[in-house]
């Protein structure tokens, strides 16, 4: 537990951990099966349902998987890393596979270098370089990028190419463990599509481009300005008192600052374990609060929330 916790607040913490709840971890191992179900439960019914309506309960379910997916890489509802990666493997929103997923995401949680570019995996900065010699196009894009907007319709692909380029590049220097990565989600990924088009009336193309890159659009709202540049590292997460549909769809991740602090701390212990101390996490987080993503999209749904060059790295 950090440091800096009281000793009163570790118990709080501790008192969370040793409920019944955490410890059988049933919420999470609910929404597993509520995801695998549904999943199948769409996919068999979707000539019933049809295309739209099909198409509208999918995107969701994916971004909810997707948190899973995150749940699940953080050591829950297990403490065992394979159990949970045999349980998160499922490609249900095709593009990252799982083991890329968790190890450049625990990257991430070294919170000395987030935002940095070239350091932090999940940095949406560029450095002074990169950006001094980026064309006219590229910074519009990244301009664009910095809007609500723009992260909602540009993010996804600009994230699926910038991935696409640097797993090609590792592909091309004989990276073995690489190569086996994408081999194993590739063939699991054309067992789930062959699947969908034998016994779903959604077409491949249509679930490639109708269901997962809107759902990761969706995913990437949850990340827009997640984090900022910042001298002190504990003042470079957010803290988003997001309303329930949100802070549903993305299990509480809202909470970012409370999660990279505690982020053994599952999901469902997000919320109490911010109420309990929020003047605290305020203050720790130097007044890094956003009052849900509708604040977000009122001040930056099309001007952009800061610059793309990182301001000190």
């Amino acid at each position: 537990m950090p440091h800096y916790f009281d000793a009163a607040h570790r118990q709080q913490i501790e008192t969370l951990r040793q409920r019944f709840t955490a410890r059988t971890e049933w919420p999470t191992w609910l929404l597993l099966i509520g995801v695998y179900g549904g999943w199948f439960a769409i996919v068999l019914n979707s000539d019933w349902l049809g295309r739209g309506l099909s198409t509208l309960l999918l995107i969701p379910l994916l971004v909810l998987w997707l948190s899973v997916q995150h749940e699940l890489l953080h050591g829950h509802p297990t403490r065992w890393t394979l159990v949970n990666k045999v349980l998160g493997y499922a490609p249900f929103a095709v593009w990252y596979p799982y083991t890329l997923y968790r190890d450049s995401h625990l990257l991430h949680h070294r919170d000395e270098d987030l935002t940095v570019p070239g350091v932090d995996p999940e940095s949406r900065y560029l450095n002074s370089a990169v950006w001094q010699g980026s064309s006219l196009f590229e910074r519009s894009l990244h301009w664009l990028n910095k809007t609500v907007l723009g992260r909602f319709l540009i993010g996804a692909p600009l994230g699926l190419i910038t991935l696409a380029m640097e797993q090609l590049q590792r592909l091309k220097n004989g990276e073995r463990q690489t190569w086996l990565m994408w081999l194993t989600h590739g063939a699991f990924t054309l067992l789930m599509l062959g699947f969908i088009a034998h016994y779903s009336a959604l077409p491949v193309w249509h679930y490639l481009l109708l269901v997962s890159v809107p759902a990761l659009s969706v995913a990437m709202i949850r990340s827009y300005y997640e984090h900022r540049p910042h001298a002190q590292p504990e003042q470079r997460t957010v803290l988003n008192e997001a309303g329930w549909p949100w802070r549903w769809l993305f299990l509480n991740l809202n909470f970012h600052l409370v999660h990279h602090d505690l982020p053994r701390l599952a999901w469902y212990d997000l919320p109490q374990a911010y109420r309990m101390r929020r003047e605290q996490w305020l203050a720790r987080s130097g007044g890094f609060l956003v009052r849900g993503y509708g604040e977000f999209w009122r001040r930056n749904g099309v001007k952009p929330i800061d610059s793309p060059e990182h301001p000190f790295h």
